[in-house]
């Protein structure tokens, strides 16, 4: 049997804004249904990189694929194939839950005959099926959340990109935003999710830990806490990992 190609392929990526660098050289590849976490504090080139791979963003060189597509040269073609949920929620305050179903149904162009599965999938999936008729503005961050979620996956995209989706809500809420992340990887959706938090490493599969745009670790929590370990810290957290790296990186530079 032929291997599965990966979902996500980025070589010596890097993008420039005028003399600043804010992806440096970034190569990795993302398997299908993985959940692979992008961590690092604000500014260390996640949420670039994650624009890039969405064709929002022309890398300044390097190659990037996704969904066996290139990034560069089929930038509208890589867009059907993704589902994008940014930092801020692309959501409309004064539609209910339905209409914003409807309009991202809409934008999406699913096909008129699978709109209705789709959109009671969506509903279903976000525990938002009681609500459908509730303005947008009366939910609380983790239900908008939810929404967000449920709006970028409705036209069924192989790979998923959640920039920061969980900044600003309270841990339950969290919490239960991953849960959702899990059954769509068990569903076989490829899940790209960045974040400042570095205890939601543990729910990845694999993470890429990136300081000042550069991957300075790469590896499945394990893997990362064990190459920390020692003496003094016998059961590193991710955070440990996290400064223990980013000063190794601090004193070769």
């Amino acid at each position: 049997m032929q291997p599965l190609r990966p979902s996500i392929v980025l070589e010596q990526l890097v993008k420039r804004f005028g003399d600043f660098t804010a992806v440096d050289h970034v190569t990795l590849e993302v398997a299908p249904g993985e959940i692979f976490g992008f961590l690092g504090p604000n500014g260390a080139g996640k949420s670039t990189t994650i624009r890039i791979l969405c064709g929002l963003l022309q890398p300044t060189s390097g190659r990037a694929m996704v969904a066996g597509l290139d990034v560069s040269h089929e930038p509208e073609q890589v867009k059907q194939r993704i589902g994008y949920m940014s930092q801020k929620f692309s959501l409309y305050d004064d539609l209910t839950v339905e209409e914003n179903l409807d309009f991202f149904l809409g934008v999406y162009d699913v096909p008129r005959a699978k709109r209705a599965a789709r959109k009671a999938y969506a509903l279903e999936m976000a525990g938002l099926a009681e609500r459908r008729r509730d303005l947008t503005r009366w939910l609380s961050g983790g239900w908008k959340q939810r929404l967000a979620l449920g709006c970028a996956i409705l036209h069924e995209p192989a790979v998923i990109f959640l920039d920061e989706p969980t900044s600003g809500v309270d841990p339950i809420a969290r919490r239960a935003f991953w849960d959702l992340i899990n059954d769509l990887s068990h569903a076989g959706h490829t899940v790209l999710v960045s974040t400042h938090y570095m205890e939601e490493a543990e729910y990845c599969r694999r993470c890429a830990l990136m300081h000042r745009g550069r991957v300075i670790a790469l590896g499945s929590p394990e893997e990362l806490k064990a190459s920390v370990q020692s003496a003094s810290c016998l059961e590193p957290t991710m955070e440990d990992v996290f400064v223990a790296m980013i000063e190794a990186q601090e004193a070769r530079l």
